[in-house]
């Protein structure tokens, strides 16, 4: 019997570890977000309506990039913007090139929320996505 419950610890160990990180995509108090050629993986996830995620970004490009979440107004600011960098402000901040840095944010109580780079020329590209609060 006592081998049988350490089996199951054992097996139910490494799950533990998935069921705390929202990085796939589901709700949950922390979302890992990958970038790998100027695209966030995952490009669009869910949150619970109200929460604060810590936003974890792994930027495996050679080159930096940035995270800055917020409604259409907000990407809108940013993408004819000047700002160079980003590290004072919840949901902006900037990636250099082989970096991991993170960020929290405060999602809305329902809506769509949205999450781009605004690099010269990133944001055209595709480097965007969006997060359902739901």
């Amino acid at each position: 019997m006592r081998a049988l419950r350490l089996a199951a610890l054992l097996l139910a160990a490494p799950l533990a570890g998935c069921a705390s990180q929202a990085g796939a995509g589901t709700s949950g108090e922390t979302v890992t977000l990958t970038v790998r050629y100027s695209r966030f993986t995952p490009s669009t996830f869910e949150v619970r309506p109200g929460a604060t995620v810590r936003l974890v970004i792994r930027n495996l490009d050679p080159i930096a990039h940035e995270l800055i979440v917020g409604d259409q107004g907000v990407q809108d600011l940013h993408e004819a913007g000047t700002e160079t960098s980003h590290d004072h402000r919840p949901g902006e901040v900037s990636v250099p090139a082989g970096a991991t840095v993170e960020t929290t944010y405060t999602f809305p109580r329902s809506g769509t929320v949205l999450l781009g780079c605004h690099l010269p020329g990133h944001w055209a590209y595709g480097m965007r996505g969006t997060v359902r609060v739901v």
